[in-house]
């Protein structure tokens, strides 16, 4: 692989898009030298922008995909779209990774439909890296799956872990299934025949984590299904927006307390850090053809710019490859499985 590594961006992805698209590729480009950029979005957009940077080419796209449409539908009618777009790039090569902070149900439609799952994959899924006070923790899947069925999962925690050791730098990261109890015989029929199939089949499982193990960094991977994944990871930001507001409305309430969150404020500065969701810029679907990394809708430069370059790690860690090796192993070792059995 070229040392350089080109991703493709959705320039029109986000809230406040394209404003903070463009300001965090400029940031992105600025750090460091070895990656480059395919803009795609709207030519009075992306052609002034690429002009005026060197690693930047313009990709000028006439369709946009907004939050309110049906995202499979609109994969499919909109291909000129900047998600769409994006996503062919790399599939056709001419970019390595895609980042967007647009629709996401539109980039997993994406994602699965033009770069592709890996063979063996039966259901790319959305993971995040939570960022805890004490770790990170990657939690799979957070909304691409509402409905799963235990083998799904079992392969989710399989991607997760490669995605971890890549990508958050852990060595053999820990995987639990969250669940309401940390017994085996806890939680639904699913959690239950999960529990079973993740004991016997992966090695790095822990047992069952509950929503308070979350945020306490007590394991390196959680999985589960869509819906519960996407409810807790909605629940932990909204968590934290109000405390943090409620925090800053306490200390500006009196000249008192403003004396004090002067004296504090260097500790809160650094746990707000430690919380911010801004760090990796976004969370990848594993188990397609390539690095695509969906941002959050709000994100703002600093968010876009560490999007982008988290993409371009994910490209030079190759954690597509490593995932389509590991199902590859697994299919075959199944397979020998079977032919075993039969004879």
């Amino acid at each position: 692989m070229s040392d350089m590594v080109t991703v493709a961006v959705d320039a029109l992805g986000g809230d406040n898009a394209p404003g903070v698209v463009l300001e965090g590729c400029d940031k992105a480009l600025a750090q460091t030298d070895d990656v480059s950029i395919v803009l795609c979005g709207p030519a009075d957009v992306v052609e002034p922008f690429a002009a005026s940077h060197e690693r930047c080419t313009a990709r000028a796209t006439t369709q946009v995909i907004t939050m309110g449409e049906h995202p499979a539908n609109a994969v499919r009618k909109k291909k000129d779209s900047s998600i769409v777009v994006g996503c062919r790039l790399v599939k056709e090569e001419q970019a390595q990774g895609f980042f967007s902070a647009g629709s996401t149900g539109a980039c997993l439609a994406a994602g699965t439909l033009v770069m592709g799952r890996i063979k063996g994959v039966a259901r790319p899924a959305l993971a995040t890296i939570v960022p805890c006070p004490s770790k990170p923790v990657v939690m799979c899947d957070v909304g691409a799956n509402a409905d799963c069925k235990p083998e799904y999962l079992l392969q989710f925690a399989r991607m997760a872990q490669i995605f971890t050791e890549r990508i958050v730098g852990v060595s053999d990261p820990r995987v639990a299934l969250l669940n309401i109890g940390e017994e085996e015989t806890k939680g639904s029929k699913f959690a239950q025949e999960t529990y079973a199939l993740l004991k016997s089949e992966l090695p790095a499982f822990a047992g069952n984590a509950e929503g308070r193990d979350v945020m306490a960094g007590t394991y390196d991977v959680i999985v589960c299904d869509g819906f519960t994944g996407n409810v807790c990871l909605k629940t932990i930001e909204g968590t934290a927006k109000v405390l943090f507001g409620e925090i800053k409305r306490i200390m500006t309430k009196s000249a008192l307390t403003k004396l004090g969150a002067a004296t504090m404020m260097g500790g809160l500065s650094d746990l707000k850090k430690s919380v911010n969701p801004d760090t990796f810029g976004g969370a990848p679907l594993l188990g397609v053809k390539g690095a695509l990394l969906v941002g959050h809708g709000s994100s703002n430069a600093e968010a876009v710019k560490n999007g982008v370059l988290t993409t371009a790690r994910i490209v030079r860690e190759d954690v597509a490859g490593v995932i389509a090796q590991e199902v590859a192993a697994d299919r075959a070792r199944g397979a020998e499985a079977a032919a075993q059995a039969a004879e």
